[in-house]
């Protein structure tokens, strides 16, 4: 028996890239200290950089922590989608 792959679409893997983007911009090498210092869970939000799902609200918490808002964040990586 063979064992399905699932595949994400496209644009969770430019979320992903852009939080990380973003994160390296602020001058953050460690995804873990960036968390702690936003009082993220590093374990999820070092998910959210390898594109694991987020949640809307979780979501949220990350722009507002990077330093944008959602029309920043969206407004680069995601138009050829």
């Amino acid at each position: 028996m063979t064992k399905k792959v699932k595949t994400k679409p496209k644009e969770v893997y430019a979320l992903a890239k852009r939080i990380k983007q973003l994160r390296l911009k602020k001058g953050y090498k460690s995804y873990e200290i960036f968390a702690y210092d936003h009082n993220i869970s590093r374990s999820q939000y070092g998910r959210y950089e390898k594109g694991e799902d987020i949640r809307y609200t979780s979501l949220l918490k990350v722009i507002r922590a990077l330093g944008v808002t959602p029309k920043e964040f969206f407004s680069k990586d995601f138009d050829d989608l």
